[in-house]
C-alpha cells in the first residue's frame, strides 16, 4: 500500500520546463525536471550544477514564498538536462521555480512551447543575465516558439528574427500572461541609429604624418595587422583610435557575432543591444595571457575575443608580458582561438586586425633627428628583443611615425577627413568580396596559400623584383606570403587586378623597419 502511494505521487508531481544553456560562445537546450515526493524536507540540484546554480535553491525558496505561492514541502529533486554538461550562473532560477511550481501543481498554466531564463531576486522581480542573444539564437534553431527572459535583456533578444520575445519583470507578471489574464506585449527590436562622426574621433584631426596615415589605409583596406614605431608624443595612439573610423560598416552577420561575444562578457550596452561599430579594445600592458586569450573555469572571452571583427590595440607592445604576447600568434594567424579547461573546450572567433605601437627605446629617443638617446646599444637591443622575431613575422606592416615638426601642427590647412579615407577603403573591400564570393574570405588578410596563387597574379617585372628583394633581404615564407597579401590590397586601392611593381615596392616598404630596427 505504501508503495502505490509513492507511485501514485510521483507521477503526478513532476515537470519540465525548458531553458538554454551556454558553455563558451555556443548554447544548448535544457530540460529542467523538478520531482515532489514525499519523505523529509530535503531540496536537491543535479546535473552538474556549479556554485551559482547549487544558490538557486535558496534565492527560489524565498521567491515562491514572497510571491504568495507556498514551498512544497517533502523531497525535491530539481534535474537539468543534459546531465552531462557543467552548467553555469543564476540563470535558471525562473525555471527551476515555474517547474516547482508546476510539480505541486499551484499553477496549471501552458509552459511546453516557450523557453524560460532568468535571475531571481529575493522577491520575485527577475534580473537581467549575460548572453542572452546567443540563447535566442539557439532557441530559434531547436525550434521554439516563444522565449521569456528578463525585461532589460528583451531589447538585445529581439534582435533575432522568427521567435517571440517576451520581456518579464517579476514571477507574477509571467504567470498572469501564461494564463491569459494580462497578456505581455512582445519585444520588437529596434535598429540602433550609427554613431555620427561628431562622436567618433576623426583623422582631420591628425596633423601631418601622411606616410602613416596611407599605410592605416592600407591595413584597414585589406584587415592587415600593422605595428606603428616612433617616439613618444608623435601621434601613435592617436592615429590608432581612428582607424575604426575608416574601416568598413560592419554587416549584419558581423554585428551579430561580435554582439553575441559581448553578451556573454556582460559588457554590452543596455541603450545599444545590437554592436554596429567596430569594436576597439585596448588592454593596458599588465593584461595577462589569459586576459588577453580568454579563459577560466568556464571559458570566457578574452580580448582579442572581444575585438572580433575591429581592431586590438596593444600600446607600448615591448610592456607586455612575453607569454601575453606569444599567446596572440596562432590566434591572429588562425581567426580563431580554443581555450581548453577541465569543463570543456570553447572556441572563440578572433579575426582582429592588430594594431601595436612602440617606442624603438626606453628612453623613446632612438633615432629622433633631435633629441639624443640616453640608452646603451644593449639596452635598446634588449627592450627591442622583447618582442620574438615570430611575433614580428606575424604583422604586415611595420611603420615609422616621426616626430612632427612645429610647421605641421600649426599648419591650418585642411586634413583629409575619415570618411574620405572611407570611402577609398570600402571600394578596395567591395572588390574583395566580390572577387572571393562563396568562400568564406572577406579580406586579402585572411587569404589562404592556396588562394596566394590564386589571386594574387604578379606581372613579370613585380615576379621578378620580389624574387629579388626576397633573396637579399632573407625573407621567410611568411613574410613572403604577407608581401603578397597586402600588394594584393595596394592594387585593390589602385583599382588594378594585375600586381605590378610599384605595388610590390610599396608592401616591402612597409616590411623594412624591422631591417632598421632589429638588424643589429
Amino acid at each position: 500500500m505504501i508503495q502505490e502511494t509513492h507511485k501514485d505521487v510521483t507521477v503526478q508531481l513532476f515537470s519540465k520546463i525548458k531553458s538554454v544553456g551556454l558553455f563558451g560562445i555556443d548554447s544548448y537546450m535544457v530540460e529542467i525536471e523538478a520531482d515532489v515526493s514525499g519523505g523529509l524536507p530535503v531540496f536537491d540540484i543535479v546535473g552538474l550544477p556549479d556554485t551559482a546554480v547549487k544558490e538557486s535553491r535558496d534565492r527560489v525558496r524565498a521567491a515562491v514564498k514572497n510571491c504568495g505561492f507556498s514551498f512544497p514541502t517533502g523531497r525535491i529533486t530539481v534535474n537539468l538536462a543534459p546531465a552531462d554538461k557543467k552548467k553555469e550562473g543564476a540563470l535558471y532560477d525562473l525555471p527551476i521555480l515555474l517547474a516547482i511550481l508546476k510539480a505541486s501543481k499551484q499553477i496549471t498554466v501552458p509552459v511546453s512551447d516557450g523557453v524560460f531564463i532568468g535571475e531571481l531576486s529575493l522577491d520575485g522581480n527577475i534580473r537581467p543575465i549575460n548572453g542572452i542573444l546567443a540563447m535566442t539564437i539557439a532557441a530559434k534553431q531547436n525550434g521554439i516558439e516563444s522565449i521569456y527572459v528578463p525585461k532589460e535583456n528583451a531589447s538585445e533578444a529581439a534582435v533575432i528574427d522568427g521567435i517571440s520575445v517576451y520581456g518579464v519583470k517579476n514571477v507574477k507578471e509571467l504567470i498572469l500572461h501564461l494564463s491569459g489574464e494580462q497578456k505581455l506585449e512582445k519585444a520588437v527590436f529596434v535598429k540602433p541609429e550609427k554613431q555620427t562622426a561628431a562622436v567618433l574621433p576623426d583623422f582631420s584631426d591628425v596633423k601631418g604624418q601622411l606616410a602613416a596615415k596611407k599605410a592605416l589605409e592600407v591595413a584597414a583596406a585589406g584587415g592587415h595587422n600593422i605595428l606603428m614605431i616612433g617616439p613618444p608624443g608623435a601621434g601613435k595612439s592617436m592615429l590608432a583610435k581612428r582607424i575604426p573610423t575608416i574601416l568598413p560598416e560592419m554587416t549584419f552577420e558581423e554585428s551579430i557575432e561580435t554582439t553575441k561575444i559581448h553578451s556573454i562578457a556582460g559588457i554590452l550596452s543596455k541603450e545599444d543591444p545590437l554592436v554596429t561599430v567596430r569594436p576597439f579594445r585596448s588592454p593596458h600592458h599588465s593584461v595577462s595571457a589569459v586576459g588577453l586569450t580568454g579563459g577560466g573555469t568556464i571559458p570566457k572571452p578574452g580580448e582579442i575575443s572581444l575585438a572580433h571583427n575591429g581592431v586590438l590595440f596593444l600600446d607600448e607592445l615591448p610592456e607586455f608580458k612575453r607569454d601575453a604576447m606569444e599567446a596572440l600568434r596562432q590566434p591572429i594567424e588562425d581567426g580563431v582561438i580554443t581555450v581548453s579547461r577541465a569543463s570543456g573546450s570553447a572556441t572563440y572567433p578572433s579575426s582582429v586586425m592588430l594594431v601595436s605601437a612602440m617606442n624603438p627605446c626606453p628612453c623613446g629617443n632612438y633615432g629622433h633627428p633631435t633629441k639624443q638617446c640616453t640608452c646603451t646599444p644593449n639596452m635598446v637591443l634588449k627592450y627591442l628583443n622583447r618582442i620574438s622575431g615570430p611575433m614580428l613575422d606575424r604583422i604586415d606592416l611595420h611603420i615609422e611615425v616621426p616626430p612632427v615638426d612645429y610647421n605641421a601642427i600649426s599648419n591650418n590647412s585642411r586634413e583629409e577627413t575619415s570618411a574620405e579615407i572611407r570611402e577609398r577603403v570600402n571600394k578596395a573591400r567591395r572588390i574583395q568580396i566580390e572577387r572571393y564570393k562563396g568562400t568564406g574570405i572577406t579580406c586579402n588578410a585572411r587569404l589562404t596559400p592556396k588562394m596566394l596563387r590564386e589571386f594574387c597574379v604578379l606581372t613579370e617585372d613585380a615576379s621578378v623584383y620580389l624574387n629579388r628583394c626576397f633573396d637579399e633581404l632573407g625573407m621567410s615564407a611568411r613574410a613572403y606570403d604577407r608581401i603578397l597579401k597586402v600588394s594584393r590590397t595596394i592594387a585593390d586601392l589602385d583599382q588594378s587586378e594585375m600586381i605590378e611593381k610599384r605595388h610590390v615596392l610599396s608592401a616591402i616598404r612597409f616590411r623594412t623597419l624591422d631591417r632598421k630596427y632589429w638588424a643589429k
